[in-house]
């Protein structure tokens, strides 16, 4: 299930800086209390494969640190390469290094929440766009439940997984990690712009 970024793989590349803000990204995930954040280069963000994926960076210092990722890094980053968000890149090096050798393996984290939901803005039984946060482990395929059984939905660059004609909008969802895993989660109310508590989590890698 695991696309270009894949468990017990080493990545070389580069990390460079950028100014996060509040944390938000091209994942839409929005504000974010922790910046240890990165944006992934587009070859790797693989229209949003990568996002929420946690990911252990190594300098050639010896230091290092784990991020998530919460944005795509704009071109020319290179595949490989992760841009940093100025604090994250501050464990590793002095900001004015610019440029830092860097190795990158995906992680499945112990500590972690649960899962939540969010429909997106505009969202109703005729159209929605689903996302999943707070993801142990990345995403692979999002499914809804209609009268002819799952469906696949498809998945956008900015991290929403689409019903266009409306077909299991409000109804039970299915998420699939990586690793195969699959989590069906009931009672999630067709409520746009709200991030849903649910009480699973993927398993630990």
């Amino acid at each position: 299930m695991a696309g270009r970024i894949k468990p017990a793989v080493r990545y070389h590349g580069v990390a460079t800086a950028y100014e996060a803000g509040d944390g938000n990204g091209a994942c839409l995930f929005g504000p974010s209390g922790d910046m240890m954040i990165a944006a992934m280069n587009h070859t790797d963000y693989e229209s949003a494969k990568a996002c929420g994926a946690y990911v252990l960076v190594r300098a050639a210092n010896g230091a290092s640190i784990t991020v998530r990722i919460v944005n795509e890094c704009p071109l020319p980053c290179a595949p490989g390469q992760i841009d940093l968000s100025q604090q994250a890149f501050a464990r590793l090096a002095k900001l004015s290094v610019g440029r830092l050798p860097i190795t990158w393996t995906l992680l499945s984290p112990a500590a972690s929440g649960k899962i939540s939901i969010r429909y997106k803005t505009g969202s109703s039984q005729y159209w929605c766009g689903i996302q999943a946060i707070g993801h142990r482990n990345p995403v692979a395929a999002l499914e809804v439940r209609t009268t002819k059984g799952w469906r696949k939905l498809h998945r956008t660059d900015y991290n929403y997984f689409l019903s266009t004609d409306g077909s299991g909008c409000g109804k039970a969802i299915r998420l699939t990690d990586i690793y195969g895993e699959r989590l069906t989660i009931d009672g999630i109310a067709l409520e746009p712009d709200v991030a849903q508590p649910t009480r699973v989590q993927f398993s630990r890698h």
